[in-house]
């Protein structure tokens, strides 16, 4: 039997204000007079305070990214392309400022900036072949536990899928928990319910084991200090939360909610936060107290999932998204374990979307 080989982020500083720190934290690649750092900032903070911070050189190349749709292969792509035009010598580091979104793209233009072809090419597990360059997350919305995950998710040519591999994990990440502070509420929650179902697919999954277990726990516990209990210290705990719940499932997997999620995002566009919290509301028959407990939590923030958007739609896209939702093996064998094919059928898996 051979256990899995973990590889977690190397570096990271946590803290108020240690955003201030990342100056100093690329000094240290920068060797060279020429040196340069590529900054893949949200473009909401575009025109915001938090831009006139990032610590970017008259040489290095600052990108305002939008995330208002999924990322896609076809916008790492052209963000590779253009990094590639703007100098000749490759990044000494890719910064991705922003969510979870930001953050993938940064981690997905590091690794395409040394591997060749379409980034549709390594959406899988384990594709990638050659190391990425150094790159370094800094999240500003908290919840998706991209800063700690081994996955850059995208929407690909024939499905939402990740670019999955030991090289896809950050070198450094910078937690400043001032930095989610001000997140629209409706963001705050689904970008947050994502971390908390993290939690319940993988504390209910086969895949269980003490390490996936000890975080899934403690940030299931922060999850409910900030959004039962709105604890005055809650954005450091949900900044803590999101860490831990993704790696959680680094050495276990998400489940039903992730997989369904997927179809929702990849034909509808939903994104990735609030197509958990649709899908996941459907799914009590799968996680009946999670479930319990995040309708708690909509009921306190004043939170209206939209309703009835998929009880009309044609049956050709019911199909695409039940067909995305079933190919994600993995997800359901930690759901069911071995034989999860012959109970994730079609016919079970349009009931669930007819409901969202």
């Amino acid at each position: 039997m051979s256990f899995k080989n973990f590889k977690c982020v190397p570096k990271m500083i946590f803290g108020r204000g240690s955003f201030a720190q990342l100056d100093d934290v690329l000094a240290q690649e920068r060797k060279e007079a020429d040196d340069f750092v590529v900054f893949l900032v949200d473009d909401v903070h575009q025109d915001k305070p938090l831009a006139g911070r990032v610590p970017s050189k008259s040489h290095d190349l600052v990108i305002y990214v939008n995330v208002d749709d999924e990322p896609t292969t076809v916008q790492v792509d052209a963000l590779t392309a253009q990094v590639k035009a703007f100098n000749v010598k490759q990044p000494v580091s890719v910064v991705g400022l922003g969510g979870g979104s930001t953050m993938d793209l940064a981690k997905a233009v590091s690794l395409m900036l040394t591997n060749p072809g379409s980034s549709s090419e390594y959406q899988g597990w384990d594709l990638i072949k050659n190391p990425a360059i150094h790159h370094i997350g800094i999240p500003t919305v908290s919840g998706t536990g991209a800063e700690a995950s081994r996955t850059a998710v995208l929407c690909g040519p024939v499905r939402k899928l990740g670019l999955n591999s030991d090289y896809t994990v950050f070198d450094q990440i910078i937690m400043d928990s001032e930095l989610i502070a001000g997140v629209p509420t409706d963001q705050w929650f689904y970008t947050g319910m994502d971390c908390f179902i993290h939690c319940v697919e993988s504390l209910q999954g086969t895949y269980l084991n003490e390490f996936a277990k000890a975080f899934a726990e403690k940030s299931m516990d922060l999850c409910r200090e900030v959004y039962l209990d709105n604890h005055p210290e809650k954005d450091d705990k949900l900044m803590m939360a999101s860490y831990m719940g993704g790696m959680s499932i680094a050495y276990s997997q998400v489940g039903a909610c992730h997989a369904v999620s997927y179809g929702l995002g990849y034909v509808l566009g939903y994104h990735h936060g609030i197509g958990n919290c649709l899908a996941f509301d459907v799914l009590e028959e799968f996680y009946p107290e999670g479930v319990a407990e995040f309708r708690k939590m909509m009921e306190i923030h004043n939170i209206t999932l939209p309703k009835n958007i998929c009880k009309d739609l044609p049956d050709e896209t019911i199909a695409k998204m039940v067909a995305v939702t079933k190919s994600m093996g993995p997800l359901w064998d930690n759901v069911y374990g071995k034989g999860w094919e012959e109970k994730v059928t079609d016919e079970m898996l349009t009931k669930l979307f007819r409901r969202i």
